[in-house]
């Protein structure tokens, strides 16, 4: 990684993202992920630290590959996903947010009658995912300007999945970008799709359902689908941090 790459990625230590994030309201994250499939993490970065992992983008050296979404009828935008080692915000970020979240996943699917369940630290999990052969890393930094969109979608990447994921807005609407929205989708069975807006300011950080979650009917618990994107950019740059917390085959 280069020295100014490796700088701009370095301003909270792991022990300041952790003691942050340690801080955050859980227990309304967690109501609101019950609810709706998604729960907003206000100020999880600072503007300088959003402006220093936006301005990595250009840092071809810190990065696996280089996604051009109208080539894979993705939408319009680029993203890249970066390489191991991650940055250290990046890291830290990843390790911290897991064990508040892994709760959750479990109690999940443990309602949806899944065996499978998640360990406490992040690093156990990634070792499951490489002894399944998923060992790419899946965080990644996204690039929009006027006219781009991204397309609904899920990411899943093997078979080893965590059900919940993060994404950090690092520029500001209305100064940096128009338009822009996260939106959401949720099919229930038998029903037509409900859509959300999901409103975020720079440093918001949104967590939000991966593929599926339970919810209670009348009749019991059931399944639900979402998927996730971005509308069109109106004006502007727009930048965000994906943290997935599952790597790739």
């Amino acid at each position: 990684m280069s020295a100014p790459a490796m700088a701009a990625a370095t301003i909270s230590s792991a022990e300041e993202v952790a003691a942050r994030t340690q801080g955050l309201d859980w227990d309304r994250a967690a109501r609101d992920l019950d609810a709706a499939g998604n729960a907003i993490l206000e100020g999880l970065l600072s503007p300088d630290e959003c402006r220093s992992l936006a301005g990595l983008y250009p840092a071809d050296d810190i990065f696996r590959s280089r996604i051009v979404m109208a080539r894979h009828g993705f939408g319009r935008g680029e993203y890249k996903y970066f390489s191991y080692p991650l940055p250290e915000l990046v890291a830290a970020l990843r390790t911290a947010l897991y064990p508040h979240l892994a709760p959750i996943a479990n109690r999940w699917n443990e309602a949806l009658g899944i065996d499978v369940r998640y360990p406490e630290q992040h690093a156990d999990f990634i070792a499951r995912c490489h002894e399944a052969g998923q060992r790419k890393p899946t965080p990644l930094l996204l690039q929009y300007q006027a006219d781009d969109f991204n397309c609904l979608h899920q990411d899943v990447y093997g078979e080893q999945v965590f059900p919940l994921q993060v994404a950090i807005l690092l520029s500001q609407p209305g100064r940096d970008f128009t338009g822009g929205e996260f939106v959401m989708t949720e099919q229930r069975p038998r029903m037509q799709s409900r859509a959300e807006v999901v409103p975020l300011s720079q440093g918001d950080a949104v967590v939000f359902t991966v593929r599926s979650r339970p919810v209670q009917g009348t009749r019991g618990v059931y399944r639900v689908n979402l998927r996730h994107g971005v509308s069109r950019i109106r004006s502007g740059h727009r930048h965000t941090v994906g943290i997935i917390f599952h790597d790739a085959l």
